[in-house]
This record gives structure tokens, C-alpha cells and sequence, in this order.
């Protein structure tokens, strides 16, 4: 079974995960490889390209010249081919260059490339990927951290979107952020590096490994998180209750002074 290390946004390494054989243990299948990405590169064409015939170009209704006598070769209009401003012989036509790949060699492409990825260890799995707030000197720090070379093209996979992620890796040249329901095999071969955090291989392993669907592995992992993240919340909404109960006699204090003032403009007013 394959196995990879998982770091720390510092970089530091913290324990290994075992990955699932059937997603990132597979032999790349090379042909279906080649198929999946020549079809998914032909269908962002789209087939726009138009040219006109000698019937659709505008002018030459009138024959140049009579028929005999000029010593030319005889013409019936100025549009033809041959002509400078005449129509363009079997030229590009609008048509469709959809192609269709069968969704199980289109999940068989991504897991092989997976699998090299794990092979050649260009594959990083963290255990968390956030920030306090959007800063691109932060997110050039964590890729410092993790990578061994800084001209690298890298790909990072949220299992949701994270503003704060977004925004800060934007200005970097030589990275990408997307959601891992948007995972295709161009994306995966342009970068050198992955970067995915532990909730987003879990994600791929439910789609990919069990036959899920990105809706319910979504659910899926929405389900398992607030079970790790409870008792932070409820600390939390321990301290804002404390807090409340702090302030409120602050404020029936300053009630009880400010209205005997209001009483007596309203008396004032009056008089």
C-alpha cells in the first residue's frame, strides 16, 4: 500500500498516511492517458472559424468584361477565388469539436497520474492549509517550507474554498489553487507539485476508491468535521457567554444613570 508523509505548514514532518491502493497505487495507463487529455484539450476549441464563399462575399454581380474580344480568359465575377476580395476556396466552416470520453477512462486518467505523482514524490499532503488572513508573503513562506526548488510549478487542491487562500496565492506566478471537484488531468500534468491537504486526499479517495459522487463526498466530509472541531466551539461559545454576562451590568448601570438626564429634558421640553 503507498504511503506518503504529512508536513506541517512549517514543513515539518508529522506522521504517515497511508493512501488507498486503487487511487494512488495504480499502473499509469499511458494510451487512455493520451486519449483523456487529447479529448479534454479538443473540447476547450470552439470551433468558431468561418470564412466566406465566392456567394457570400459582398460585390460582384456585374460580369468585369465581355465574354469575347478582350484576349483575357473569360469571367462571370470579380468574386471569384482567383480574385483579389473574392471568396476563400474550402475554407474553415463553424462545427462542433466536442469529444466524448467514457467517465470511467476519465477517472482512470486522473488515477494515474495520482499515482506517478506519488511515485515520483511530487505529491505534498499537509495537514492544514489556512491563514489568519489573506498576506502573500505568508503563502510564499509555506511553499518555501515545502518545496525543495521555488521555480516549480504547483497546484493546490481545497477541499473548499478559502478566501483567504485564494487570495493570497494569486500574485504568485508559479502556483494555482482550484476546488478538488474541478481535478483534471491537464492541471495535474502542467504542475511539478500537488499540494492537498489531508481532507482533500480523503475526498479524492471517496470519489475515485468508492464510486462516490463530489456532492456526497462533500457531504461526506462535512459530516466527519464537526467531530474534531466541537470542542473548540463549544470553549468558544462558553467565553462569548461569559463576556456577555460580564458586560450586562456595565449596561443596566449606565441605563439607570442616563435616565433620570432623559427625565429631565423631557421636563424641560415640556415647560
Amino acid at each position: 500500500m503507498p504511503s506518503t508523509t504529512v508536513y506541517n505548514q512549517a514543513g515539518e514532518a508529522l506522521e504517515q498516511l497511508e493512501l488507498s491502493e486503487q487511487v494512488f497505487g495504480v499502473t499509469p495507463n499511458m494510451a487512455v492517458l493520451h486519449q483523456v487529455v487529447t479529448a479534454q484539450l479538443v473540447n476547450r476549441r470552439q470551433g468558431n472559424a468561418s470564412t466566406k464563399t465566392r456567394g457570400e462575399v459582398s460585390g460582384g454581380n456585374k460580369k468585369p468584361y465581355r465574354q469575347k474580344g478582350t484576349g483575357n480568359a473569360r469571367q462571370g465575377s470579380t468574386r471569384s477565388p482567383q480574385f483579389r476580395h473574392g471568396g476563400v476556396v474550402f475554407g474553415p466552416r463553424p462545427h462542433p469539436y466536442h469529444h466524448d470520453v467514457p467517465k470511467k477512462m476519465r477517472r482512470l486518467a486522473i488515477r494515474s497520474v495520482l499515482s506517478d505523482k506519488v511515485a515520483n514524490e511530487s505529491l505534498i499532503i499537509i495537514d492544514n492549509l489556512s491563514l489568519e488572513q489573506p498576506r502573500t508573503r505568508d503563502m510564499l513562506e509555506i511553499l518555501d517550507n515545502l518545496l525543495t526548488s521555488a521555480d516549480k510549478q504547483v497546484l493546490m487542491m481545497l477541499p473548499r474554498r478559502d478566501e483567504n487562500i485564494v487570495l493570497s496565492i494569486r500574485n504568485v506566478p508559479t502556483a494555482k489553487v482550484q476546488h478538488v471537484s474541478s481535478i483534471n488531468v491537464i492541471e495535474l500534468l502542467k504542475h511539478d507539485y500537488v499540494i492537498m491537504p489531508v481532507q482533500t486526499v480523503r475526498w479524492i479517495e471517496l470519489v475515485f476508491g468508492e464510486g462516490l459522487s463530489a456532492e456526497e463526498a462533500s457531504r461526506r466530509i462535512a459530516e466527519e468535521e464537526p467531530q474534531i472541531t466541537e470542542p473548540t466551539a463549544s470553549i468558544a461559545s462558553k467565553e462569548a457567554s461569559r463576556k456577555d454576562t460580564e458586560e450586562e451590568p456595565t449596561v443596566s448601570i449606565s441605563s439607570k444613570e442616563a435616565s433620570p438626564k432623559i427625565a429631565e429634558e423631557d421636563s424641560e421640553n415640556e415647560a
